[in-house]
């Protein structure tokens, strides 16, 4: 995924970090160098984050005087260390930065820019655990909470000044994957007729696997990017003595149908797009797909969901 960049700290560091400890640092706090001569900080990447508090807007940090385009607004961010994932050095840079409590953020979106020599990952996560924010470091001397409306009138980083743009509009993007699990477990001859709840069973944790890994935009009709939507799966018949996990995934709710299956997930999509979500149903039942789409959804096939599920475990 290509996108502008959001970075926060991207692409320069100074030599030296003013107040930081001294002593041994992570191999990936180094320059990288591209071929114009241009250098970006962070030998492995970087990434930040931009947490989004449905009643405090989302979190700046007030960058430190001596940075590069120093007492500017941007994302909290920074370097990724190797081997790490740009969703956990996202949120591990905005724990060192900002105080963000571990457990606190539910991610929503990540977008890459890649250079080919550097890559900056900008992640929107949602504040489910509302917390004040922490100066923890001397990057930054200040933190604070902007109402989105009021971003532009801060001084802000100019590359976070240009993300700012596209991100602007996604804040309010909140997307539903709605399955229909009777027709998405019958496309696979697996003998699933002859236990239905365990069908069911396996059906939910393939999605909860996917939920985990991440969406691409296009199946969404989003823009490009790693989208990571919540999931209602719909259960109908003897399916729907399938037990729940015993350890919840926030990302995946199941939904027993208590009559007709088809009229379940309508319902769903209903209630969900007059919610303000955006929408997506699961199902090759044409009859069905033609009731979601006139409510307002956008619908792919089953076989397109498990195509998914398949890319999964070849990773």
């Amino acid at each position: 995924m290509i996108s502008e960049p959001s970075a926060a700290n991207e692409p320069h560091r100074p030599a030296a970090l003013p107040g930081r400890a001294t002593g041994a640092r992570n191999a990936g706090d180094a320059w990288v160098a591209g071929p114009d001569g241009q250098r970006y900080w962070g030998k492995y990447g970087a990434a930040g984050l931009l947490a989004v508090d449905p009643e405090r807007g989302i979190l700046l940090q007030h960058r430190a005087s001596w940075s590069h385009y120093g007492d500017t607004w941007a994302l909290p961010g920074g370097a990724r260390h190797e081997g790490e994932s740009a969703a956990a050095a996202a949120l591990r840079e905005a724990a060192e930065e900002a105080g963000v409590p571990a457990g606190s953020i539910r991610v929503r979106m990540m977008s890459v820019l890649d250079l080919g020599v550097w890559t900056y990952a900008t992640l929107i996560g949602d504040v489910t655990v509302p917390f004040e924010p922490v100066i923890s470091d001397a990057e930054g001397h200040a933190l604070a909470w902007v109402p989105p409306d009021e971003v532009q009138a801060l001084p802000l980083h100019p590359a976070f000044a240009r993300s700012w743009r596209w991100l602007r509009p996604l804040l309010d993007v909140r997307p539903v994957v709605v399955v229909d699990a009777a027709n998405v477990v019958g496309v696979v001859p697996d003998g699933w007729w002859k236990d239905r709840a365990g069908a069911a069973a396996r059906l939910l944790h393939a999605v909860s696997a996917l939920a985990a890994r991440g969406l691409p935009g296009e199946p969404l009709g989003l823009p490009d990017a790693v989208w990571f939507p919540e999931y209602v799966v719909v259960v109908e018949g003897q399916a729907r003595k399938v037990a729940g996990p015993e350890d919840p995934d926030p990302l995946v709710r199941l939904a027993r149908a208590d009559g007709s299956g088809d009229d379940a997930v309508v319902a769903e999509v209903e209630q969900l797009l007059s919610g303000g979500r955006s929408v997506t149903a699961v199902t090759s039942d044409r009859g069905l797909a033609d009731r979601c789409r006139s409510a307002g959804a956008r619908v792919i096939g089953a076989g397109g969901l498990r195509l998914y599920f398949a890319a999964g475990r070849q990773q």
